[in-house]
């Protein structure tokens, strides 16, 4: 997916040189839609000039080296595939929590509290972070809004749902 994310970026911002591309990620939050560090955002940046969907250009109102990109006309088909194969496709949400909540009943009661309370805390965490990206970014495009917007109730649900399972958990000591 981070290619996708890569080309659409290059998209909105031909010209831009990676660090640019990073920083928007990551001052988007775009880490609650994809998983990505600073290596793999790299990686496929190479990746995908390698493939000839995106390219080097000389920009040199910088006195300082920068390897800037634009997309190229192959980039351009790759990002269209790239867009139906996730935009079509419905996965699950999977939190690591599931797998821990199958064994809730042969762990001590106290501990899968306080892990409940450490999902709680963690996801009004990123319920103030989505907030915060909502209130101040007046750049936002329309349906990245909307999905923040969306992505932000599911989690208001989820600390709702975590609340439910601290009190049939207190129930069952």
């Amino acid at each position: 997916m981070i290619p996708l994310l890569i080309l659409g970026l290059l998209k909105q911002n031909p010209g831009s040189y990676g660090y640019e591309l990073l920083a928007l990620m990551e001052g988007r939050h775009y880490k609650y839609i994809v998983n990505f560090t600073k290596g793999s955002f790299y990686y496929n940046l190479q990746q995908l000039e390698e493939k000839q969907c995106i390219k080097k250009v000389n920009q040199s109102e910088n006195t300082r080296e920068t390897n800037n990109y634009i997309i190229t006309e192959l980039g351009n088909k790759e990002f269209e595939e790239l867009m139906y194969k996730y935009g079509s496709k419905t996965d699950y949400i999977n939190l690591s929590f599931y797998a821990a909540m199958l064994f809730a009943n042969e762990y001590k009661s106290e501990d899968f509290t306080k892990l409940i309370k450490i999902q709680m805390e963690q996801t009004k965490k990123k319920i103030s972070l989505l907030e915060q990206s909502l209130i101040h970014n007046e750049t936002i495009p329309t349906y990245f809004k909307r999905m923040l917007e969306n992505s932000r109730s599911h989690h208001l649900v989820n600390v709702e749902w975590f609340e439910g399972l601290l009190k049939d958990n207190s129930k069952i000591k």
